[in-house]
């Protein structure tokens, strides 16, 4: 257990990615206005962002471009690719359903008059 907490405070990025994560799902499960949850998602969104990040990072590696091949390649000293075309991926989509929930917002707000969740629940009864 001791090693487990010791772990979490010699990499502080993942302690974050936990907070940003867990704010963001709070946000979306207990505020009933729809951009508020639009908020909390995006915060999601973007702590999957930068827990990708950090995991991609890699102390004394380069990107991996190989110039020549008559010499034998070491893994070790590459960073992984995948985590940063999964990042861009991320950043796509996110944007993108971003841009789609705030069209929403804006279609059931001319609708109902209100983005209140409860209001507009009441209003459809």
């Amino acid at each position: 257990m001791v090693d487990a907490i010791g772990s979490i405070f010699q990499r502080p990025n993942f302690l974050t990615f936990v907070i940003i994560f867990l704010w963001g799902f709070y946000i979306m499960v207990t505020r009933y206005n729809l951009v508020k949850k639009l908020i909390g998602m995006y915060l999601v969104q973007t702590s999957v962002i930068f827990f990708l990040v950090s995991i991609s990072a890699k102390r004394g590696a380069t990107v991996p471009v190989l110039l020549s091949t008559t010499e034998t390649v070491q893994a070790v000293n590459y960073v992984n690719p995948l985590p940063h075309v999964m990042t861009l991926t991320a950043i796509v989509v996110g944007v993108a359903t971003t841009g789609v929930g705030l069209a929403l917002c804006a279609a059931i707000y001319r609708k109902y008059g209100s983005l209140d969740e409860q209001e507009i629940l009441e209003k459809l009864e």
